[in-house]
């Protein structure tokens, strides 16, 4: 995307730096900033921002974090790397960085990765090539987008992990992943009591009313099988049984002949 050998470093006021317009971190803690922006006023910016120059204005690639820090630290110029890379290329890299200091969640990762295939109309090959992941990586990441925006807030909220977000993905049916979700964040469940949790309501419940016609199912079966144990006996001691058996939509008819014994006259 770019060389080392083309970034040049230059001072540059922070009023004239603008924001990336695809960063994808969208929350800064302000204690977190608080306490970079105190580390700035004691010992300056030890890292500078990185840039790139467009229509005569400085845009970020690479630093909103720094950036922010420098301003509430009160500095009015800060050192920054110029390059040349491309728009696209400021979006990569603005993603990259964020991955590899783990400063973005889960879903702020998601959606990134979905901005970036969409404004630049590239490829789930394309951006994992850019992003030095798997395409499965990137995959799994965007299927996390699937949970309602309420479902991620309260993930986040509670702490739980991707492998959580994950398990509840496998719920297709909203309402009863909303029910397991409250369960989890109820007792508090770590990621293989979740994965339990999830395959126990996949289950098809057998109602009692099914359990009740299958029992009577079971239970006429066992009468009907009784009759032909009955005449099949009756025909083994000489008697000449016949039963006949009609089935409707309604009843099952059962009809056995047992011929009357010939009196002596």
């Amino acid at each position: 995307m770019f060389s080392k050998d083309k970034l040049k470093l230059i001072k540059l006021p922070v009023s004239k730096i603008q924001p990336n317009p695809s960063q994808p971190r969208k929350e800064f803690r302000e204690d977190e900033l608080e306490s970079l922006a105190q580390s700035i006023r004691e010992n300056g910016l030890l890292q500078p921002v990185t840039v790139r120059k467009e229509s005569g204005g400085y845009y970020l690639v690479a630093g909103e974090r720094r950036l922010r820090a420098c301003k509430l630290a009160g500095l009015t110029s800060i050192p920054a790397l110029l390059t040349d890379c491309r728009q696209e290329d400021s979006a990569v890299l603005a993603l990259l960085e964020n991955l590899q200091r783990k400063d973005l969640h889960m879903f702020e990762q998601a959606n990134a990765i979905v901005n970036l295939l969409r404004e630049w109309h590239i490829t789930q090959q394309e951006a994992a090539q850019k992003l030095g992941k798997s395409q499965s990586y990137l995959a799994n990441k965007m299927r996390l987008l699937k949970l309602s925006p309420e479902e991620q807030e309260e993930i986040l909220e509670h702490d739980l992990t991707e492998r959580h977000a994950r398990a509840l993905l496998r719920i297709d049916d909203m309402s009863l992943r909303q029910k397991t979700l409250r369960t989890v964040i109820d007792k508090k469940l770590n990621v293989v009591r979740t994965e339990e949790l999830v395959e126990a309501v996949k289950k098809p419940k057998i109602t009692k009313e099914k359990a009740r016609r299958t029992f009577v199912a079971k239970d006429i079966r066992l009468f009907i099988n009784t009759i032909d144990h009955a005449v099949d006996a009756m025909k083994t001691a000489g008697i000449k049984a016949h039963a006949e058996r009609k089935e409707t939509e309604e009843y099952i008819e059962c009809t056995v002949r047992i011929p009357k014994p010939v009196r002596a006259h």
